[in-house]
């Protein structure tokens, strides 16, 4: 199982100078080449965060007052990303019981970094339920934690499955 890395990705860019604008260039090549947008560059710019690194490699300098508004900016871009940037998991929600109903929208895409109880509240929302405390998420007829990730869930019980990870719901069952 191979899978992205952001960090490592971020730690191999910065020390291999010009790796990461190589990427970019062949990957805007073959996009265009095929004819199609390329992902993640919606407005055609390019990180202001990089922008502001490059220019104190090249050793230019702005006034304080620019570096601050530059800053700001980010924050709101960072604000507004919802982490649609994160690596990203394809689920498909089943109920696993007669007295909920399925969702009307059983497949989604969200965040690895989504863990079971973010889930839980989506899917007690989505249900009018009263508490997403009644319910158990559950992955090959094993529930899950709900603190675990969905990464963690992938990588440790959907290892060598293919997308999207099948995840079933149904009322929490007291075993007492």
């Amino acid at each position: 199982f191979a899978s992205h890395d952001r960090t490592m990705q971020d730690i191999v860019y910065k020390l291999v100078p010009g790796l990461q604008e190589a990427e970019m260039k062949k990957q805007r090549e073959f996009y265009h080449k095929l004819g199609m947008e390329v992902p993640g560059d919606i407005k055609g710019e390019t990180c202001s965060t990089k922008q502001h690194l490059d220019s104190h490699r090249n050793g230019e300098t702005k006034a304080d007052e620019n570096i601050n508004k530059e800053t700001s900016e980010e924050k709101q871009e960072e604000d507004n990303d919802y982490h649609r940037s994160d690596e990203q998991v394809s689920i498909c929600l089943e109920c696993n019981s007669s007295k909920l109903r399925g969702l009307k929208r059983k497949w989604i895409r969200c965040s690895a970094q989504a863990t079971v109880l973010h889930l839980k509240k989506f899917i007690a929302k989505k249900l009018n339920l009263s508490s997403f405390n009644e319910l158990d998420i559950l992955c090959n007829e094993e529930i899950l934690g709900k603190d675990h990730t969905l990464k963690f869930v992938v990588v440790t019980r959907w290892r060598f499955k293919k997308a999207p990870l099948l995840l079933h719901y149904r009322p929490k069952m007291d075993l007492l």
